[in-house]
């Protein structure tokens, strides 16, 4: 609790000052031109210091041969960039994204295109893209189970850049007057084959998903589906609606048919479950007067684990960790870690969760300043995390953020068996 204090202590302690200053407006009727070309970047430099448990099964699972001490430090770096270019009906847009990364077995770096796209728009009513997209599906803030076309989000960060998929899809939308504003169709083809979305699925498979939008009654409501083969067909609604102007409520529902989990009995043995699974979300967002935003969600994860199951899966790797400290063998730690690859090592594995953030928006009349504190709860365990937060952005386009992750949970818990105590790091941006 001395060092849980000591952190908080530091991070609170820096609080940024802010100095008002006037700022000059002009009008450049030139300005006001719309550009066929775009271009933007976003460069970020992220030092992190990593408080390692180690008795934690996954501290076990990912240093078994390589013991690391009490703390570790790691360096990280992204550089995003986009552009796009719109003549008439046609338009172009992509951005590629760099991360760099140098931690105790040394650095790398990986390239890729999040998405690259041509859009064609034939009129005002039909959109049609081809190429890499994100197509940005459900309601949710933290979790999203209707995205069945997506990669999921980190929930510890669901507002980071996501990679898109390879995928033609359209649009259609039609406006009403009437209970029913708005009417749109978005149809998307889906392939998976060698070196297309070849991690999403089943290969040599092409994928049909839908989503139907409905504007009625000032609710936004989705109806969504995927089938085709690479993963099991599934179903999905989403809604979405502000009760007050400063009170909005929103949900999501997935049904996903034959959906298949690898379970372990108490002694190791793995055997592959099928069944139905049922997902959903429901949640709030509220702005009070004095502009402190709350975000409030439950989570039920349908394909997620059981307590037993998991508390087997950490069994597993406590066996092969004594196992490879005496005899020198793995073979229960790679069969650990093939379980971790397939689904135990993913974030929130598990079947229900509570997430709530809170962000004040310049307290104390600090310019450009916004706290932030999030708090996310395994409510099968009762296992949390805490993360306080602070960002600052009074300086042209630069934004500075510090946060703190603090875990909490007993052994056989999903956060007390991760491989971290805690977690600091510094987020140093700049756009342009």
């Amino acid at each position: 609790m001395k060092r849980i204090l000591f952190i908080l202590l530091i991070i609170f302690g820096l609080i940024p000052l802010a100095v008002r200053a006037e700022e000059k407006y002009t009008f450049d009727l030139n300005e006001t031109e719309k550009k066929p070309y775009h271009a933007a970047g976003y460069v970020e430099f992220k030092p992190l210091l990593f408080g390692l448990d180690q008795d934690a099964a996954f501290y076990k699972l990912r240093f078994f041969n390589n013991p690391q001490g009490n703390v570790q430090l790691e360096g990280n770096g992204r550089v995003l960039l986009e552009g796009s270019y719109e003549k008439d009906i046609l338009s172009l847009f992509a951005r590629i994204n760099t991360d760099l990364k140098y931690g105790y077995a040394g650095g790398s770096e990986r390239t890729t295109f999040y998405e690259a796209y041509t859009s064609l728009k034939p009129s005002s009513s039909w959109r049609i893209d081809l190429g890499k997209k994100t197509l940005k599906w459900g309601k949710g803030y933290a979790w999203n189970p209707v995205a069945f076309v997506d990669r999921p989000k980190d929930p510890d960060d669901p507002e980071q850049a996501l990679e898109g998929y390879i995928l033609a899809t359209a649009d259609y939308i039609k406006s009403f007057a009437g209970p029913l504003k708005t009417f749109s169709f978005t149809p998307v083809l889906f392939p998976v084959y060698d070196h297309v979305n070849d991690a999403f699925g089943g290969k040599y498979k092409l994928n049909i998903a839908g989503r139907f939008y409905f504007l009625l009654y000032d609710t936004d409501i989705d109806l969504i589906f995927m089938t085709g083969g690479s993963r099991p067909d599934r179903y999905g609604l989403d809604f979405s609606r502000n009760i007050t102007t400063n009170l909005e409520v929103h949900g999501e529902y997935a049904y996903i048919l034959n959906s298949q989990k690898n379970v372990l009995d108490a002694s190791g043995v793995a055997r592959q479950v099928e069944a139905e699974a049922h997902s959903y979300l429901i949640g709030i967002r509220y702005l009070t007067a004095f502009d402190l935003t709350a975000i409030i969600e439950y989570y039920h994860n349908g394909t997620g684990f059981t307590q037993d199951e998991m508390k087997n899966y950490y069994g597993l790797i406590n066996r092969g960790f004594n196992t490879y400290q005496a005899t020198g063998n793995t073979a229960a730690l790679v069969q650990a870690q093939q379980l971790a690859d397939a689904g135990y090592s993913r974030a929130n594995a598990m079947a229900n969760y509570l997430y709530v953030r809170f962000s004040q928006k310049e307290p104390f009349d600090i310019l450009y300043f916004t706290p932030a504190l999030t708090w996310m709860m395994n409510a099968d365990d009762q296992s949390w995390s805490l993360t306080p937060e602070l960002l600052y952005n009074g300086f042209t386009n630069w934004e500075l953020r510090l946060r703190a992750g603090l875990i909490f949970g007993a052994g056989n818990s999903e956060f007390g068996e991760k491989q971290n105590n805690y977690r600091i790091e510094l987020r140093v941006g700049y756009y342009f």
